[in-house]
């Protein structure tokens, strides 16, 4: 299993790739985006890792972002995967926008139509990260993850299942309780069944419960005051702050006026992000 590179532009001293690879966890090929700072070149650095929301793809962090001037100016290489196998040809993955193509939720599916192919959270923190590591110069042990709305959702899901693999976590607008709002309902259910204990895995509410630390570092949040989903309530970041400080884990929660769900949002912010990540993971 190796990395195939599609294309590659130069971008602030390093360079913004393009690859694909055949997965074994999903059973199909995924794709999926790099940035290279120009630090690489000395030796290995830092990977923070992006997952993105419902109905992207690997491109639009990488290209919508503005990340990459601030990772070569932190050291920090970024991995951006896709957000869900594609073309496998299941029945219904592509007939609505919010669960199926473009929208794997960063789970391993359990009901047997989309087991075979949907497993986006062993994909996302076992397989991909050895992939990169053999390919690609990386410091071992210094990965942070991050992402927004669904992927934020992913971000926090995972780093707090695993604090052995991510020493940092940060989200934009994420779905933090999937279990109380429409979207995560749809995809839990049609991923997962009804089995709740299940869906409390892949919750980050309730896996902060348990998770949550008070030695861990800060999670950062950033929402827009006016983001039309949030008006909706379908992120709930209030109930996941709560928890945290319910729990002793630290939690930045920045709510900002008049931001909405875009990329415009995300790219104010995103320096921030990538400070936030880059004294945690360039520390000594």
């Amino acid at each position: 299993m190796t990395l195939e590179e599609k294309s590659r532009n130069q971008s602030f001293g390093g360079t913004t790739r393009f690859y694909s690879h055949r997965s074994d966890v999903c059973n199909c090929d995924m794709n999926l985006a790099v940035y290279v700072p120009p630090q690489a070149e000395s030796g290995p650095v830092p990977v923070l890792f992006y997952l993105s929301g419902l109905t992207c793809t690997e491109r639009n962090f990488i290209e919508k972002a503005g990340a990459q001037r601030y990772a070569a100016e932190q050291s920090l290489m970024l991995v951006a995967p896709d957000t869900s196998p594609r073309g496998v040809n299941l029945p219904g993955e592509d007939d609505s926008w919010d669960f199926g193509t473009g929208a794997g939720f960063y789970l391993n599916a359990t009901v047997d139509l989309w087991s075979k192919h949907y497993q986006m959270y062993d994909y996302v923190t076992l397989e991909l990260p050895a992939l990169i590591a053999a390919a690609l110069p990386v410091r071992s042990g210094r990965a942070g993850i991050f992402g927004h709305s669904m992927g934020g959702h992913g971000a926090l899901v995972c780093g707090l299942r695993n604090p052995d693999k991510y020493a940092s976590i940060s989200a934009f607008a994420p779905i933090a309780a999937p279990s109380e709002c429409p979207w995560g309902q749809k995809a839990f259910t049609g991923y997962l069944g009804k089995d709740l204990a299940q869906w409390a895995a892949y919750d980050a509410t309730e896996l902060v419960k348990e998770e949550g630390s008070s030695d861990r570092a800060p999670i950062l949040i950033d929402q827009g005051e006016a983001d039309q989903f949030l008006a909706a309530g379908q992120l709930l970041p209030e109930m996941f702050e709560v928890a945290c400080q319910k729990a002793g884990q630290p939690v930045i929660l920045r709510r900002q006026p008049e931001y909405d769900h875009s990329y415009y949002f995300i790219s104010t912010f995103m320096g921030d992000h990538i400070r936030h990540h880059a004294n945690i993971l360039n520390s000594d």
